[in-house]
């Protein structure tokens, strides 16, 4: 049990972070961890030196944003990429359940995942603001697993992102949303495009919903329950603007079914223990999981 425990916390702390410039580091049996910022993120001052907090499965306390790699087996890897925000209302990260969890399931489909650790804007004491540095955060996600694609056989024409509730709003306000005007940066992953080719939204909260730039906005998946009071009508919503606004989208509302399903850790429903298969169905059928020709008609617009 202790051994378990030991591997758990540096699952969910993940190992010290590198430098994109460098390989990531890694824990004996633990994913390897690398941060978005190395300078630290913007903002954050000297409280990037704060660790982070475990508790359970949860994670609070991030000011230094980071990402978890789940790498696909190689002998099924197709060159997929997806970035996952965990949800958990802003004041903590679901890291387990709407992180790791889905990313051993993308795995499965030859997907490499990528768990983003973001900051924090509803937590006590915190300074953070959704739509400034939690979103920014998961830009600069994008454009980190962009600029780093061939180090871990990803295609960068292939790259989505994938949010839980909270992590929902800002996969749309990522996708679904027009960017902030950013001033001018000598950082040059600054330079690489941060918008996602494709998105997943899993029960979103209603951040973001209605989208202000749905005709722009890359293809979707969208989940949610049918009794779900917070996130059952931005689903619906967003489903009804990309519809409306010609943006390929697939909708599944599950009968009878609340808020935080996950991929079923504490569900007995067939159908969301399978609907990450119905995610995979959509994958394939949109080309995602395959190489895509340079001549693609739709590649992604920076």
């Amino acid at each position: 049990m202790f051994v378990q425990a030991v591997v758990l916390a540096a699952l969910l702390a993940g190992a010290t972070p590198a430098a994109p410039a460098q390989a990531p580091s890694a824990v004996a049996g633990a994913p390897a961890t690398v941060t978005l910022w190395p300078r630290g993120a913007p903002g954050v001052g000297q409280r990037s030196s704060e660790p982070e907090i475990v508790e359970n499965t949860y994670v609070r306390n991030v000011h230094s944003p980071s990402l978890t790699v789940f790498p696909a087996d190689p002998r099924h890897a197709n060159g997929a990429a997806v970035i996952i925000v965990p949800g958990g209302g802003h004041r903590m990260l679901v890291f387990v359940n709407e992180g790791s969890g889905p990313a051993k399931a993308l795995n499965r489909y030859g997907v490499t995942a990528f768990v983003l650790k973001y900051r924090l804007a509803r937590e006590a004491g915190s300074t953070y603001a959704i739509d400034r540095d939690a979103a920014a955060d998961l830009r600069r996600a994008v454009r980190w697993v962009r600029a780093n694609a061939a180090r871990y056989g990803v295609d960068p024409r292939r790259i989505g992102v994938m949010g839980f509730s909270a992590g929902g709003e800002l996969v749309s306000l990522v996708a679904d949303n027009p960017a902030p005007q950013e001033p001018p940066s000598g950082d040059p992953l600054d330079a690489v495009s941060a918008r996602p080719d494709f998105q997943v939204l899993v029960y979103p909260g209603p951040l973001g919903v209605p989208a202000q730039a749905a005709a722009g906005a890359p293809p979707a998946f969208i989940a949610a329950g049918s009794l779900d009071a917070c996130c059952a009508e931005p689903a619906l919503t967003l489903y009804d603007q990309l519809r409306k606004a010609g943006v390929s989208a697939e909708l599944h509302m599950f009968a009878d079914m609340d808020h935080g399903f996950n991929i079923a850790a504490h569900s007995e429903s067939l159908s969301i223990l399978h609907w990450p298969d119905r995610l995979a169905d959509w994958l394939g059928d949109g080309g995602w999981l395959h190489e895509r020709p340079l001549t693609d008609p739709k590649p992604f617009k920076p």
